[in-house]
């Protein structure tokens, strides 16, 4: 029995949308990684995980991971780069806040007033 051998089919170029289409996609994902990358948290710096709304202190970045520790000490998990951002100096980023309001609710209702 003879087998025929066919060549695969020519490559076709690609039209000039696509090529088009291609190099805008390209360009979008660089500016993409670049702004990702731009403000890189410093090891021991008081982040706030936006996802787990929770603040900690960054302790490595391992793997494409954030690692955090709670200030105070405890376990340490890990968040996406995009989901955590610095907490600024003045107390009034998302984290503070959202930290303030806790707060807010447990003093309420140690005092009674919430249960």
């Amino acid at each position: 029995m003879t087998r025929r051998i066919t060549s695969p089919e020519p490559r076709r170029r690609p039209d000039r949308a696509t090529v088009v289409a291609a190099e805008a996609h390209a360009e979008t994902e660089a500016a993409a990684r670049a702004e990702s990358h731009a403000r890189r948290l410093l090891v021991g710096e008081v982040a706030y995980d936006t996802r787990q709304e929770r603040e900690g202190v960054v302790r490595d970045h391992l793997d494409g991971y954030v690692w955090l520790r709670p200030p105070g000490g405890g376990l340490e998990w890990t968040a996406m780069p995009g989901d955590v951002e610095p907490v600024d100096d003045t107390g009034t980023g998302a984290g503070s806040a959202a930290l303030r309001a806790r707060v807010a609710v447990a003093n309420a209702r140690s005092r009674g007033e919430v249960l």
